[in-house]
C-alpha cells in the first residue's frame, strides 16, 4: 500500500516546504512537518510505524495531529509575540 511508504511522506514534506516558500504565511509549513514525522515514524519502524503502515485513516488521523501541533509551534514560535498588538491607523475605505 503506498501510503505506508515513507518516501511518500517524505516527498509530501518536501512539495509542502517547497509550496510554502511560494505561498508564505506558515500554513503549509505545519502539513510539511507533519507528513516529515510521519515519514520519520514510518522510516524508523517500531510499534507505532506498524499501526500506521496497515490503516490509512490511521495514518490520516496522526498526520493531521502532527500537522496541527507543528503549525502550534510554529504560531508560538515565530507568531505575534507578547505585548505586540496589531493596529490600523487607517480605514480600508480611505
Amino acid at each position: 500500500m503506498i501510503w505506508s511508504d515513507w518516501w511518500l511522506w517524505g516527498a509530501a514534506a518536501l512539495v509542502l516546504g517547497c509550496l510554502e516558500m511560494l505561498l508564505p504565511g506558515f500554513i503549509l509549513l505545519g502539513f510539511a512537518i507533519g507528513a516529515g514525522v510521519v515519514a520519520l515514524l514510518l522510516l524508523v519502524g517500531g510499534p507505532v510505524a506498524a499501526g500506521l503502515s496497515g490503516s490509512l485513516p490511521l495514518t490520516l488521523v496522526v498526520f493531521a495531529v502532527l500537522s496541527l501541533l507543528g503549525w502550534m509551534a510554529l504560531r508560538r514560535f515565530v507568531g505575534v509575540r507578547d505585548g505586540q498588538v496589531k493596529t490600523f491607523d487607517h480605514d480600508v475605505n480611505d
